[in-house]
């Protein structure tokens, strides 16, 4: 029987530090933490939030006419129009989504117009004007032109922790233009290094030296009528809301997401909303009843718009409202997973092969069957890739290692 090697204990510690401490393969147990979302049973219940997400090809059965007696028309639907979303199309789903009195409108694309539609413009802020609280995507980028002063920008005051790992950006690169800006709140719509995540969702950036909010969080801050000011913010542990609610926060300025909350979210669609709103005026019988959406968010999203990030806000913003968070074990477990590996490669030629096989089969299953168990009940992750990859290190460890010739 072979003697314990120290340089394979050695060894086990090592890699186990790097899986730790190295962020990039941290966010390879991402991978494994979405597939084990997408089957684990979940219920919530329905978040106060509606996304309605269009297409261009949504608005070409739409062409408009100026607005009469303060409200905009439609005419027939136009046989083939290839367009942009326009000003005028922008004021009639605001009109629409105004008749049932919601308590904030976010528009996740950043408005901005074609030369020839800007004589449009001013039907469209007739209409937000009427929005109590209206949030407009804003992109942070290299400083430029349309950079915004810091005084214009809600920013939080109580910040404690290190700022090293947030984003940081100099200034805008995509914005509106001023006259809408002045009516509205900015939302920041960056994804952390222009990564599309299911499960990390931005909640902070760094702007000028300022810490700003991400667009999620400002549309809760506008829901829930309070202020950056009002909020203390712990960098890489959580959000506190003037209400109670804690947000965990991650280093990064992310918060990690449940994805399961994708299926709070209510979704309309753009001709829904309209019919509801054309009945609701005219004191008819609603073919569908969209009375919750007073006092809730309302989304819009436009699927095929090359500024607009691919993500769901729209699920962060439900997470946060049914405190849905995905949870990571305490630091100490990954450690704990650590020294046992250790522990194992100590007795590794203690165990034959064929029997060290079935038995990184067996922890493997049964590991894998907790980690859902958990997620499911309590939405707490166990970590899947620093404890396989160190089992089975030490599975083709053992199986390239021949056994010690017997006399």
């Amino acid at each position: 029987m072979r003697r314990p090697t120290p340089l394979l204990f050695l060894v086990v510690i090592l890699a186990g530090i790097l899986m730790l401490r190295e962020p990039r393969l941290a966010h390879v147990d991402d991978f494994f933490q979405s597939w084990f979302l997408a089957h684990a049973e979940s219920e919530l219940p329905v978040a106060p939030v509606t996304l309605i997400e269009i297409s261009h090809n949504d608005f070409r059965s739409l062409p408009l006419l100026p607005p009469k007696g303060g409200r905009i028309q439609r005419t027939a639907p136009a046989a083939n129009l290839a367009r942009t979303i326009s000003p005028l199309e922008y004021a009639l789903f605001l009109q629409a989504a105004m008749e049932f009195q919601p308590a904030v409108i976010g528009l996740e694309p950043i408005v901005v117009w074609r030369a020839q539609d800007k004589d449009q413009e001013q039907v469209f802020l007739d209409q937000a004007m009427r929005v109590p609280k209206l949030l407009v995507g804003m992109q942070l980028g290299e400083s430029g032109p349309r950079d915004v002063p810091n005084d214009d920008i809600l920013s939080f005051s109580q910040v404690t922790g290190k700022r090293g790992g947030l984003a940081e950006y100099p200034g805008v690169s995509h914005r509106p233009d001023d006259d809408i800006r002045l009516i509205s709140t900015p939302g920041f719509i960056n994804l952390p290094n222009d990564r599309s995540d299911r499960i990390r969702t931005p909640m902070l950036f760094e702007y000028h030296g300022e810490i700003v909010p991400s667009f999620p969080l400002q549309a809760i801050l506008l829901w829930l009528r309070t202020t950056p000011s009002d909020v203390k913010v712990e960098l890489g542990r959580q959000i506190l809301l003037p209400n109670g609610w804690k947000i965990p926060l991650l280093p990064d300025g992310t918060t990690m997401v449940n994805p399961i909350a994708a299926e709070s979210v209510r979704h309309l669609t753009l001709n829904q909303l309209l019919l509801a709103a054309q009945e609701r005026e005219a004191h008819r019988k609603p073919t569908l009843n969209l009375d919750y959406l007073r006092d809730q968010i309302i989304l819009l999203r436009v699927a095929d718009d090359p500024l607009q990030p691919p993500t769901g806000f729209a699920t962060a913003i439900a997470t946060i409202q049914d405190n849905a968070y995905i949870r990571r074990m305490y630091p100490i477990y990954g450690w704990l997973i650590v020294a046992g590996a250790a522990v194992l490669s100590w007795f590794l030629w203690r165990i034959s092969k064929a029997n060290f096989i079935l038995l990184a089969i067996v922890v493997t299953a049964g590991y894998s069957l907790a980690a859902l168990n958990f997620l499911s009940a309590y939405r707490l992750w166990l970590p899947m890739f620093l404890p396989l990859v160190l089992l089975w290190f030490l599975v083709v460890v053992r199986l390239a290692t021949p056994d010690p010739a017997t006399t």
